[in-house]
């Protein structure tokens, strides 16, 4: 289907109103880099922003796993550790924890200050 210029799978970002600032919601059918911009500014509210983050909290990397919902959702084929992930190996091992769970639960704080669907 054609809207204008783009195509129906170019059209994937919504703009969303939360608390007075426009929030992005990216859909599973985003390309990678509107996706990850997601993923970037959960991680920036979740550790600063830091991918490789291990404060000794029992929380790791960007997005501040524990290790068993790491490994439960695929994460020890990357490292054992989330910190010592990559960017984006972290980012696949979010998004399947978010199919899993059907939204951005995992990160409550965050997920609601940011206007994500929980």
């Amino acid at each position: 289907m054609k809207f204008g210029l783009f195509t129906k799978a170019t059209v994937v970002a919504s703009i969303v109103v939360c608390g007075g600032a426009p929030v992005v919601m990216a859909s599973p059918s985003a390309p990678p880099a509107a996706r990850a911009g997601v993923w970037d500014r959960l991680a920036r509210c979740e550790s600063g922003g830091n991918w490789a983050a291990n404060t000794g909290n029992g929380y790791y990397g960007g997005l501040q796993f524990n290790r068993r919902t790491w490994a439960a959702h695929g994460g020890e084929k990357y490292n054992r550790y989330p910190h010592r992930a990559s960017r984006e190996q972290q980012i696949v091992v979010a998004e399947a924890l978010r199919s899993a769970r059907g939204g951005f639960g995992a990160w409550p704080a965050c997920a609601r200050k940011l206007g994500l669907r929980r």
